[in-house]
This record gives C-alpha cells, sequence and structure tokens, in this order.
C-alpha cells in the first residue's frame, strides 16, 4: 500500500514538473535570458569567436584585457569606443545576420555574430 502511494506522490510531481516547464510565464523567462548573450575579451581574442543569437538579442563585450581594444563590425553597424580594462559595450541586434567584427587597435583579433 505505501509502494502505491509513493509511486501516486511520485508521479504528481513529474506531471507538476512538465505542467512548470511547459508554462508561459516559464517560457517568457528562458525567452528574456535568451535576450542576453556575452562575449569576453581576453588575451587577445573574442571569446566564443563566433555567437549564434536570436533577433532582438543584446550582446555585451567585456575587456578582460589588461590593455585597451574596440569592437567594430566590419559592415559599419555598430562601433564601440576604446574599452579599457573591465568596460563593456553592448549593442542589441535588430535584423537577421552575420555579423563580422574585429578590434581596431588589433586588426587580427576578429569574431563573428550571427542573429537567426
Amino acid at each position: 500500500m505505501k509502494k502505491m502511494a509513493i509511486e501516486g506522490l511520485a508521479m504528481c510531481l513529474i506531471v507538476a514538473v512538465i505542467l512548470l516547464a511547459t508554462s508561459p510565464s516559464m517560457q517568457a523567462s528562458n525567452e528574456a535570458s535568451a535576450a542576453v548573450a556575452g562575449v569576453t575579451i581576453d588575451n587577445f581574442s573574442f571569446t566564443p569567436q563566433t555567437l549564434t543569437v536570436s533577433v532582438g538579442a543584446t550582446v555585451t563585450w567585456t575587456n578582460r584585457d589588461d590593455i585597451p581594444h574596440t569592437v567594430v563590425s566590419t559592415d559599419d553597424v555598430f562601433k564601440s569606443k576604446v574599452r579599457d580594462t573591465d568596460e563593456t559595450f553592448s549593442y542589441t541586434f535588430t535584423k537577421p545576420g552575420t555579423y563580422n567584427y574585429f578590434c581596431s587597435i588589433h586588426p587580427k583579433m576578429t569574431g563573428k555574430v550571427v542573429v537567426q
């Protein structure tokens, strides 16, 4: 009898978790977190080098290097000022496409944002 009660309770918990995971409030929360992404600038590189985000996402680049860097798109869509250690630059992507970028101080530093 106790085993059946425990199995019944376990089944109720599984159903509750499934319902919570598919509820509109949980979906809105997941979409909101997908709308923010980050790139770290460290050791003369952008990490991740290629980032894929959804239309409407805001990407923030954070300089973790000891020297200044910039974030400049190759097609002049966005351009940061010089960012020193721990400074950030953010851009919100409103159109799908592939956005290549580089550091204008160190042009061999490159990255890409793919917006779907």
